[in-house]
């Protein structure tokens, strides 16, 4: 919940620039609703993409303050849901995801669905129950082809806004085995391959690297960072260096 229609204007034109000398990697923000407008109509026909943070699964009805699919065709392609926040403070189920999740996919927009474990989780050694849970639950329904197409957020909520960000190697070991496993036991070991997992919380440009190094890793789903343009664009920068596109 960041950037007045003003200052978002401001970011993503000073971000611009140096998003469009990166090529080969897939760029995208997500901005606060009020904000999509503005920003879709900056980068429409440019090489970054737009997100929302969030949705609603039904198209319209006695929702209030709600956003449906309908809403954000024509201003974004992706869609973030079940991130951690909205579990833990709007009290989002998996069973509310999944909903999301199908209805993003019959209106046309990609989701980001964010899996991840707390700190009490990891410390009574729970994690891999969690992720696979979620992942079980939050795809549930859905075809092997669908979930082909899918994004999934792997973000420990201990990391999130706590400048602790999971080591490389804890993070690859969660999605290799917890969430490209879950998906091969449920969907074929070609949607687990072709799903595209990124890593989130407590990213930066001085940690980037050594996540974007692990194969596992296809990308971020950066959080504070991305509110400072220069970062921003240097953190795509190594990322687009180190996957070697």
């Amino acid at each position: 919940m960041h950037m007045t229609i003003p200052e978002a204007k401001s970011l993503v034109e000073e971000m611009l620039p140096g998003l469009e000398e990166i090529s080969g990697i897939e760029k995208a923000v997500c901005p606060p609703f009020v904000d999509l407008p503005v920003v879709a109509e900056i980068l429409r026909g440019t090489s970054v993409r737009v997100g929302a943070q969030n949705m609603h699964w039904e198209e319209k009805g006695a929702f209030t303050g709600e956003i449906s699919p309908l809403m954000l065709q024509g201003l974004c392609d992706y869609v973030i849901l079940g991130h951690s926040e909205r579990r833990k403070y709007f009290g989002e189920t998996d069973e509310m995801v999944n909903l999301k999740a199908k209805s993003a996919l019959a209106h046309g927009l990609t989701p980001i669905i964010c899996v991840g474990e707390n700190l009490e989780q990891k410390e009574k050694g729970l994690t891999s129950q969690v992720v696979r849970s979620q992942i079980a639950a939050d795809l549930d329904g859905l075809t092997a082809d669908q979930v082909s197409g899918l994004v999934i957020a792997y973000e420990p909520i201990w990391a999130i806004g706590t400048g602790k960000a999971a080591t490389p190697e804890y993070a690859e070991k969660v999605i290799r085995e917890d969430i490209r496993g879950t998906i091969a036991g449920l969907f074929g070991e070609s949607a687990a391959r072709s799903v595209r997992v990124q890593y989130g919380g407590s990213t930066k440009a001085a940690n980037i690297e050594s996540f974007m190094s692990v194969p596992e890793i296809d990308g971020a789903l950066v959080g504070g960072a991305s509110l400072r343009a220069s970062e921003f664009v240097e953190m795509i920068r190594i990322a687009a260096r180190v996957k070697g596109v």
